[in-house]
């Protein structure tokens, strides 16, 4: 009886083991896809930043050449 009954108790142990572990994947799971997904939401701002500061820059360069061609040609044709 002493046997089983510990053989019951070591089962019971085991069961609660693999039950924790599997709750411990699960949340290992689900942290590392919050992480990925806010790497990602990161990378997406960053880049997005860029390609503003991109834009704005572009927009102020065609802005001074147009400026400057623009003064240039009328010193031509008036000077």
């Amino acid at each position: 009886m002493k046997m089983r009954q510990s053989f019951a108790d070591w089962e019971q142990a085991f069961v609660k083991e693999v039950t924790l572990d599997r709750r411990r994947r699960a949340s290992l799971a689900r942290t590392t896809e919050q992480r990925a997904a806010k790497r990602e939401a990161q990378k997406r701002q960053k880049r997005g930043s860029v390609r503003f500061a991109l834009l704005v820059l572009t927009l102020i360069m065609t802005a001074v050449i147009v400026t400057v061609v623009m003064f240039r040609t009328l010193y031509l044709l008036l000077g």
